[in-house]
């Protein structure tokens, strides 16, 4: 059993309660837009990370983090991208290889929008975390908490903080 942090779009802001959030977490994902290689190193101090980057990060970020991630947790194969849209418009630049080799576990950042959406016809649960720095349109910063437990994607929890 493995306990995800998972956030996306922190835009260069550290916040002090993301420590407090992801203490129990087993590891963070950051679904890109980083920002800055200070958020990025804080949460390697914290937990084992895994992320991509960006649209918005620079060349620093870009050198320690590629486009995509595929990789297995537990037995949940997670596909981890930065723009990837969801259900029924996915972005073209990942549709066709989620049509071709769907992953169980879809997670993307991007839209600063949270979304947890089951897609039926790929089989797979589509996830972004929406935003957690303070950069955009969104009101609410949103961070994600879940448990993969063998194949179960379970317990997920919304967290929220004012912007």
């Amino acid at each position: 059993m493995r306990k995800i942090g998972l956030l996306s779009d922190t835009h260069s802001l550290w916040d002090e309660k993301f420590a407090q959030y992801f203490a129990s977490c087993d590891e963070i994902w950051h679904a890109g837009d980083i920002g800055s290689e200070e958020v990025l190193n804080n949460l390697e101090e914290l937990k084992p990370v895994r992320a991509v980057r960006g649209n918005t990060d620079g060349y620093n970020i870009c050198l320690r983090c590629p486009t995509t991630l595929r990789f297995k947790v537990e037995d949940v194969d997670v596909l981890l991208t930065h723009i990837g849209g969801y259900p029924g418009n996915y972005d073209p630049r990942i549709r066709a290889e989620l049509a071709a080799n769907p992953p169980r576990l879809f997670v993307c950042g991007h839209s600063h929008i949270l979304k947890v959406i089951y897609d039926k016809k790929l089989g797979l649960l589509a996830v972004n975390p929406g935003a957690a720095g303070l950069s955009g349109f969104h009101t609410v910063r949103t961070l994600l908490r879940f448990v993969i437990d063998g194949a179960e994607i379970k317990d997920m929890e919304v967290i929220e903080m004012d912007k």
